[in-house]
């Protein structure tokens, strides 16, 4: 079905679920807590169900999450048991993860029967569910109250393709009543058939239409109170994603190929200006010893500014520890021949130009520090494609490159946690970078920065 419908049939699982999850943990503390099961295990008191208000506070938002995660919410509704089993065991296990972690984090003691039976319950209960589920689905009542009658328009070739798709995707409850083919009937005879047939809407395909009649099916649909469902496939794309929004009361289409603004764009901003926030005060003392091992061991200024590309290609003045001596640009060209990495970008081992601390302090990362400033005044993000000097976007020889510059350029990327400055071909770069703009979500962007950490702690890849 439409996609909005596909999102409130998701959502109305999550809430279930969420509640389902609750539950089991209820359970899970009870048969820990029961007298009988004490004394067959040997087990000491648990801790009062209040010391779990905590637990209870992060599970019951963060299950459905995990388990959107996981994939169990990409299946249809009625596809076979083994594909939501998985996902389901998968999802659990991330729950328990996240659950140790808060009561690590929080002091909290959560007994490992009450894990174990937690599981146990929780994938019961859930199976349960989504047994239910089918039976109700697949009963007549529900299918007469899903299905939905629809009169499919369009050329010959294109109403066949659709009727075959339609037919194969029973679960979508799209009931063909009647077609309409505009290569051998008139556009006029869609009023007869609506009053015929008496549908709750029409599938309009236009790939091969014309959108005179397009406008005047649309028209008359409209007059009539049908729903009209135009499937607007006659703009080809190779990785746009499509969605309809509206300007000034008019229709439009809008083709995307970097993600779109949500709830998660927005908490990902306000988190980089949190985080950054508090990271700059905490490191505070890190920079004044930074500064001052940097000035007493090369004369010159502490920060190394250049501007660099940022959003859309928006040029930023973005800042660094110096780590090279002070005329390193006009050396560059010099070390032009020694470049290990294909492409625009310069990358060489043992750089000449890097002062005695450059080389601990790049290895660490620590260079990098200064750009939480960047960050903090929204030029970039904790996480990201990292950014590149204008002159080397400039000379990009593939166009399609540009579009790692349709998002925040930031701290750290996919890039640097999958290979760092090992990797030595510009387009394997570019493709870890596309791949993060193609499947960005709050969770990835949580993974790269736990996966940064240690990755930095311990100099992989650096030079």
């Amino acid at each position: 079905m439409l996609r909005r419908y596909r999102q409130i049939q998701t959502q109305l699982q999550q809430l279930l679920d969420a509640a389902l999850f609750a539950a089991a943990f209820c359970i899970a503390y009870l048969v820990r807590a029961d007298d009988v099961v004490i004394a067959w295990f040997h087990l000491g008191d648990p801790s009062p169900f209040r010391d779990y208000v905590w637990l209870y506070v992060v599970l019951i938002p963060a299950a459905p999450m995990l388990l959107e995660r996981a994939g169990f919410y990409d299946r249809p509704l009625l596809s076979p048991r083994r594909t939501a089993f998985w996902p389901l065991l998968k999802g659990c296990a991330l729950i328990i993860v996240l659950l140790t972690l808060v009561s690590y984090f929080f002091n909290l003691s959560l007994a490992r029967p009450i894990a174990v039976i937690f599981v146990v319950v929780s994938l019961g209960l859930m199976l349960g569910k989504a047994e239910i589920m089918r039976l109700v689905y697949r009963s007549r009542f529900t299918q007469a109250q899903l299905r939905r009658r629809f009169l499919l328009v369009g050329a010959g070739s294109d109403v066949a393709d659709l009727r075959r798709e339609l037919h194969e995707k029973p679960e979508l409850g799209v009931h063909i009543v009647a077609e309409l083919n505009l290569d051998t009937t008139p556009v006029e005879q869609i009023v007869e058939l609506l009053h015929q047939h008496a549908v709750n809407g029409v599938i309009v395909s236009t790939a091969h239409a014309y959108f005179g009649q397009a406008e005047r099916i649309v028209g008359a649909c409209e007059r009539e109170g049908v729903e009209t469902w135009l499937l607007a496939d006659f703009v080809a794309t190779q990785v746009s994603r499509m969605s309809f929004d509206e300007f000034r009361g008019r229709p439009v289409m809008v083709f995307r190929s970097a993600p779109e603004v949500s709830w998660q764009g927005m908490i990902k901003q306000i988190f980089d200006f949190l985080l950054s926030a508090l990271l700059l005060i905490g490191l505070f003392p890190l920079f004044l010893l930074v500064a001052y091992l940097i000035k007493r061991k090369s004369p010159g200024p502490v920060f190394f500014k250049q501007t660099r590309a940022g959003l859309n290609g928006h040029p930023f003045t973005m800042y660094k520890f110096r780590t090279m001596v002070t005329d390193a640009e006009q050396k560059k060209d010099e070390l032009a021949k020694f470049n290990e990495m294909s492409g625009p970008v310069f990358k060489m081992t043992n750089d000449p130009r890097i002062i005695p601390i450059g080389h601990f302090l790049r290895k660490y990362s620590i260079d990098e520090f200064p750009q939480l400033y960047n960050v903090f005044r929204g030029d970039m993000s904790l996480v990201g494609p990292r950014p590149l000097p204008v002159a080397e976007v400039d000379r990009f020889d593939d166009l399609a490159h540009r579009r790692r510059l349709s998002v925040k350029p930031g701290l750290t990327c996919l890039w640097q946690v999958k290979g760092r400055n090992q990797v030595t071909d510009f387009k394997d770069w570019v493709r870890l970078d596309l791949e993060y703009i193609d499947h960005w979500s709050l969770w990835l962007d949580l993974q790269i920065l736990l996966r940064t950490i240690p990755a930095v702690f311990a100099g992989v890849g650096a030079k």
